[in-house]
């Protein structure tokens, strides 16, 4: 299977979404109450984590190309799930 490079920039530009998404949901968290700010926190703080490892491995992806691709499929996969099921968690 070849790397579709709009596919790639698909996620590219929802991972940039999300990122400005996971900037403004920090910024109202400073507004909450005590507890409800170290919650969300923590949970903003993993769903980062996550943005930063589905970033990764789409740089990694996009720098090997289609030589790699089944390689790198399977974790791209992973980590875009998590990342798109922690991130509707949040925000739901």
């Amino acid at each position: 299977m070849k790397v579709d490079p709009a596919n790639v920039g698909k996620m590219e530009t929802q991972l940039q979404q999300w990122g400005a998404k996971l900037d403004e949901l920090a910024a109202q968290v400073e507004e909450t109450g005590t507890e409800a700010k170290l919650d969300y926190r923590e949970r903003i703080d993993a769903l980062k984590a996550k943005h930063r490892l589905a970033r990764s491995q789409l740089d990694e992806l996009r720098a090997t190309g289609s030589d790699k691709w089944e390689t790198l499929k399977t974790g791209m996969e992973g980590a875009w799930n998590e990342l798109e099921v922690a991130f509707r968690k949040l925000t739901n």
